[in-house]
């Protein structure tokens, strides 16, 4: 039986800290993928010289669907960890915790088969072809990983912002417990 994984595997006085403190490194993680991911298909024009476009456009377009997965998986952890933490703290302290929750309850991140399904993405795929023919029809499937990335990325900042606005709440709190 997989045993749950949350937030609070040390505790302090202040629970909800500590949640926050875990979120907040969660969130620093997914955004090092990406921005990896990104750095790795900045870097991908290095191969031009030596490899043909045949070969370094799809390894591109690999590099965002990694990347994006990965991300995503991270998303959901961060999910399951935090309803996993919020069952043990106490009713102040999930109050505190709220601005995060709202937004994994308005920002659902649906399974990464619906996310690469093109026949569930039509609005993404279209875009992805107009971009393909446009530049070159290989670039249709670096587009449409890169729209997933967009999206992985726009996620990761709103709760980025959430997890900011509560741990400024959050830190008077901590720092008065510290004290006692």
């Amino acid at each position: 039986m997989k045993q749950k994984q949350h937030y609070l595997t040390n505790q302090t006085h202040c629970t909800a800290a500590a949640v926050v403190k875990g979120i907040d490194r969660d969130v620093e993680w997914g955004e090092d993928i990406l921005m990896l991911g990104l750095g790795i298909v900045m870097l991908s024009s290095t191969f031009a010289p030596v490899a043909p476009p045949t070969v370094i456009l799809p390894l591109v377009a690999l590099v965002f669907a990694i990347t994006s997965s990965l991300a995503r998986i991270n998303y959901h952890n961060m999910e399951c960890k935090l309803l996993a933490s919020l069952e043990q703290l106490s009713g102040y302290e999930q109050t505190l915790l709220r601005p995060i929750c709202t937004v994994f309850a308005e920002q659902p991140m649906c399974s990464l088969a619906e996310s690469y399904n093109p026949l569930k993405n039509l609005k993404r795929l279209g875009k992805s072809a107009i971009g393909g023919m446009l530049i070159n029809p290989l670039w249709l499937p670096i587009f449409y990983t890169m729209g997933i990335q967009i999206v992985e990325e726009n996620n990761l900042k709103v709760l980025n912002r959430a997890v900011i606005r509560v741990e400024q709440r959050v830190a008077p709190v901590a720092l008065a417990n510290q004290e006692k």
